[in-house]
């Protein structure tokens, strides 16, 4: 009877567990969506190859070496033999005490749950660095992030090693539950790193000192992305309780959903009403990045606030990141889809407010998390960004820029009959 309950929540756990991989994969189509509607319509091809490469470089590089180095376990070098169903069966067999009810999945599951976290650090990059970036410099870049970069990383966070073998973080009191810093900082620090190396886009600022506006090609796209992302985020947060097969588990997946949820709005709403008053419009675009604040800021710890407080961190991410975007520019850093302030400056603020909630975090933990994070990813990516630079540049000719990515990369535009001439 026990061994048959066993396999019931290995089924049902190893199942939730796909099914929420699944959702975050479809991210991917977020991601897409909106960046491809925040760019203007001549880099439009160009930066959606960009998202269906990186997503296949993460799968591969991450499958070859990221996951060995993150958790000690690599798939492909180690053999999928390993995985085998009949090696957890023969291991509970042989327990002592029997099914005591902790988290059981497949191994193959766990992978393709952490693979799809790999390729959605990768996507924060892409907008960053839109409309002015070589596509082989930045696929190169993903080919680094994917397999080392954040790999080491996540080996210090969520896989439990020590930092170069001088602290544990856990032992420090981090908690980040489903990675408002160890996947979204992480990358919006690697965008950073390339931003400043890269420079801005042609016209965005002026010599007298004006910001001037670079209007996306298509808010409908961009807004369908981010409702994409949105209905992916469940699968982000709620995939991380781990495991579905008991009642307080399934209660804790429910919680997650509903406070995942409820941050999303009150991140959207909030941003609404600032860009109201900061701009006297109701500004589309800081809406949508309102919403992927919301979403961010509860990643980092989504199972122990009451609804009331989700909303209130939503809330208060719509308002930071219409600041931090305003902010940013003002220090002439161009990032069109506004993801170093969606990801990284409210994925630290998310960092931040655990400890309101979870007692087992510390803010000086959280610092140091934070802090160790993003040391580590702005100085390796600044580092591969400078060496692609002096190797091969990593921005294209001011006339490419001029006429559009889309030719000089990809051969083809998204909208050729809109085209002049």
């Amino acid at each position: 009877m026990e061994q048959n309950i066993f396999q019931l929540q290995f089924a049902m756990d190893t199942f939730y567990f796909l099914i929420c991989g699944a959702l975050v994969m479809w991210m991917a189509a977020g991601f897409s969506m909106l960046e491809a509607g925040l760019v203007r319509a001549k880099n439009t091809t160009e930066i959606l190859t960009k998202n269906v490469a990186l997503y296949a470089i993460a799968c591969m590089m991450y499958l070859f070496i990221g996951y060995d180095i993150m958790y000690d376990g690599g798939v492909f070098l180690s053999g999928i033999e390993t995985l085998a169903p009949e090696q957890v069966l023969a291991d509970f067999s042989a327990r002592e005490g029997g099914f005591n009810g902790a988290a059981i999945y497949s191994a193959a599951a766990d992978f393709f749950f952490q693979v799809v976290f790999v390729a959605t650090a990768m996507s924060i990059v892409s907008g960053a660095v839109a409309e002015r970036m070589k596509l082989w410099a930045f696929l190169t870049f993903a080919v680094l992030l994917t397999g080392i970069i954040y790999p080491m990383e996540g080996s210090w966070t969520w896989g439990g090693d020590a930092v170069f073998g001088l602290y544990t973080l856990s032992e420090l009191g981090f908690s980040d539950f489903a990675g408002s810093g160890i996947v979204h900082m992480a990358g919006a620090a690697a965008a950073l790193a390339g931003v400043l190396l890269l420079g801005p886009r042609q016209g965005k600022y002026s010599a007298d000192g004006r910001i001037n506006a670079i209007p996306g090609s298509n808010l409908p796209l961009a807004t369908l992305g981010t409702f994409i992302l949105w209905m992916g985020w469940f699968g982000f947060n709620g995939g991380s309780v781990l495991k579905l097969g008991d009642i307080s588990s399934s209660h804790s997946v429910a919680m997650v959903f509903l406070n995942t949820n409820a941050a999303a709005a009150a991140g959207a709403f909030s941003a609404l009403i600032f860009a109201k008053i900061r701009f006297k419009k109701a500004d589309l675009t800081m809406v949508l990045n309102g919403a992927l604040a919301g979403l961010v800021v509860i990643t980092a710890e989504p199972s122990t606030p009451t609804p009331l407080q989700a909303t209130l961190f939503g809330a208060l991410a719509g308002v930071v990141v219409v600041l931090s975007i305003t902010y940013l520019d003002k220090l002439r850093i161009d990032d069109p889809v506004g993801a170093i302030s969606v990801h990284g400056v409210v994925g630290l603020l998310g960092l931040l407010l655990v400890p309101l909630t979870n007692s087992s975090s510390t803010l000086i933990g959280q610092l140091i998390g934070a802090g160790t994070i993003f040391v580590w990813v702005f100085s390796s990516s600044f580092l591969v960004w400078f060496a692609l630079k002096k190797l091969v540049g990593i921005r294209v000719s001011a006339e490419e820029e001029y006429e559009g990515v889309d030719k000089s990369d990809c051969g083809m535009e998204a909208y050729p009959e809109f085209t002049l001439g």
